[in-house]
């Protein structure tokens, strides 16, 4: 590439400061954009300060950093009138991520989902259309029409039969309509949506990303986002953790988000317009909330204290693996490399550290 500066939103969350390390170690100048709303939204500690003063610190010629909110359509437009001519990528991992909080606050949710897309999306078109944007949408865009396959149940999970047409998991294919998808599902579908959109209306570079359960050490816990650390920070304190419907035998595939942030980079590498790409660990990479449960004992010694809610929430899955065959097609250099097992102790370790 000519110019390696990428522009990363969300950049000391989860997906964004693994996005941020790699696209540094390929040698890219980062500016980042980050005003740390979900440490008021969610009430949890962040790590925001200890990211930006590592990249900061270790990156200082190369990490430039922005706490503005993606919603002020003026502060966007301004940073793409100052950097958008040599900007390659734009990643824009910035969202409201919980399925449950959305309920609280749909006004917020949909204004920095969706109407923070469209303001970045207007700043690409109009000083960075060269540019390739990437944009992390989710799963919730189908809703939960998957709920209405035949499940076999099993002693610890929810599955389909082999014959079945998505066994494999769901492509880019399934519907996205009658199905309840959570307002935070409506908001992400629109944003997932307008990316399209801008793609192939105006024949710009667009990727959408469908992710599922994307994780690692640097997610912060807390009850509305980020399950996996969720459990084992209650794992770690002695505290019950909250297993809500569906017996904890809803099955989930866990990626890490080192990988995503590879995929991002494959995809800027050779980019498509208006495209779309489920990712996710697969079916080799699926557990179920029993199945994790059981895995983390291993972890402490002691088995995890749980409290089981029957009534499932509004929309969540049954059952969710990902086909990722589409991308692995376009990119086959790409596959899931952190298994559940390094997943699970390295966000251990994180938390236990604290």
């Amino acid at each position: 590439m000519k110019n390696k500066k990428i522009l990363i939103t969300g950049s000391l969350g989860l997906i964004g400061f693994e996005t941020t390390l790699f696209f540094l170690e390929k040698g890219f100048d980062v500016i980042g954009i980050d005003n740390n709303l979900r440490e008021k939204i969610f009430n949890i500690n962040t790590q925001y300060k200890d990211k930006l003063s590592f990249l900061q610190n270790s990156h200082r010629k190369n990490y430039l950093h922005y706490k503005y909110d993606i919603r002020d359509k003026n502060k966007i437009d301004d940073l793409f009138k100052t950097y958008g001519k040599n900007l390659s990528v734009i990643v824009h991992a910035a969202a409201q991520t919980s399925h449950d909080w959305s309920v609280k606050d749909p006004f917020l949710d949909f204004s920095v989902n969706s109407q923070g897309t469209l303001n970045l999306l207007e700043s690409f078109r109009t000083f960075s259309p060269h540019s390739t944007f990437i944009f992390t949408s989710t799963n919730k865009v189908y809703g939960d029409l998957v709920n209405s396959f035949d499940f076999k149940e099993y002693t610890n999970r929810y599955d389909l039969p082999q014959k079945h047409l998505h066994f494999e998991g769901i492509d880019e294919k399934f519907s996205i309509d009658q199905s309840m998808h959570s307002l935070f599902g409506v908001s992400k579908t629109s944003a997932d949506l307008m990316v399209q959109e801008y793609g192939r209306y105006f024949s710009l570079k667009t990727g959408v990303f469908r992710l599922g359960v994307i994780t690692g050490g640097g997610q912060s816990a807390s009850f509305y986002q980020g399950f996996l650390s969720y459990m084992i920070e209650k794992l770690i304190n002695n505290e019950k953790f909250s297993i809500i419907g569906y017996k904890g035998k809803q099955v989930r595939d866990i990626l890490h988000a080192k990988d995503a942030a590879k995929a991002f980079y494959l995809f800027s590498q050779k980019p498509g317009v208006g495209e779309v790409f489920n990712l996710g660990g697969g079916r080799k990479n699926s557990f179920s909330i029993k199945e994790l449960i059981k895995k983390s004992k291993s972890l402490s010694g002691r088995v995890l204290r749980t409290e089981y809610t029957k009534t499932p929430r509004n929309g969540d899955h049954k059952w969710w693996i990902t086909d990722i065959s589409k991308f692995k097609k376009s990119f086959p250099e790409w596959k899931p490399s952190v298994n559940i097992d390094d997943i699970l102790s390295e966000i251990y370790k994180t938390y236990e550290s604290r």
